[in-house]
């Protein structure tokens, strides 16, 4: 029986593997979105078009560091790491350590730091990494489906997490992510871009300066 399990788990870890080697980063996604359906918020990327219009109100020369939660495969780390000063830092957190492992892999820069944890934990691992808070805060978690009360943890840690002056900028299907700024922001700014797949409600919830 035993035997037969294990030859079982080799079958399933070579067509893991076969997928990752075939696909690449779409393979590393799909991957990511069938075991982890509930913390991947859609099995495709973002669009161009989201990305720009997400990152648009960022302040680049003022921001040291930049913290990213469910990155996935990337797709906003490139365009951030472009944008960031050069003594900047990327932190950018996922449970999905198939995804961390991937960007490890494939991001080779010295600003990037990925970690394999929970969003709710973001002010400690900003400390482990010798940081007092975030400028920027990016989030693509599917708040309309974590598990009770974990949206709203997260919401709190991340206020706490961020500097004043700046801000928790998410995007999603739902105005869940939108609906929770509103509850622990000083004021949030809303958008919508039809161009993506789903179209998907943005919103940046700003911290006022003291």
């Amino acid at each position: 029986m035993a035997s037969q399990e294990l030859t079982q788990e080799r079958k399933s870890t070579r067509w893991k593997r076969k997928l990752r080697e075939f696909f690449g980063a779409w393979g590393v996604f799909v991957q990511g979105f069938v075991e982890h359906p509930v913390m991947v918020g859609s099995i495709i990327p973002s669009s161009g078009f989201t990305i720009r219009k997400m990152l648009g109100p960022v302040d680049w020369d003022r921001c040291r560091l930049f913290v990213e939660y469910g990155p996935g495969v990337g797709t906003f780390c490139r365009p951030v790491l472009d944008q960031l000063r050069r003594d900047g830092t990327l932190i950018v957190i996922d449970t999905n350590k198939l995804f961390i492992d991937y960007l490890n892999r494939t991001i080779h820069d010295s600003r990037f730091i990925a970690v394999h944890g929970s969003a709710e934990d973001v002010e400690e691992i900003i400390r482990e990494h010798g940081h007092d808070q975030a400028d920027y805060i990016l989030s693509g978690l599917p708040f309309s489906t974590l598990p009770d009360g974990m949206g709203g943890r997260i919401a709190a840690a991340t206020q706490r997490a961020i500097s004043p002056g700046g801000a928790f900028l998410t995007y999603q299907f739902s105005k869940t992510a939108h609906d929770l700024s509103e509850q622990h922001f000083d004021r949030v700014e809303s958008g919508f871009e039809w161009l993506n797949i789903l179209p998907c409600h943005l919103a940046w919830g700003w911290k006022d300066k003291a």
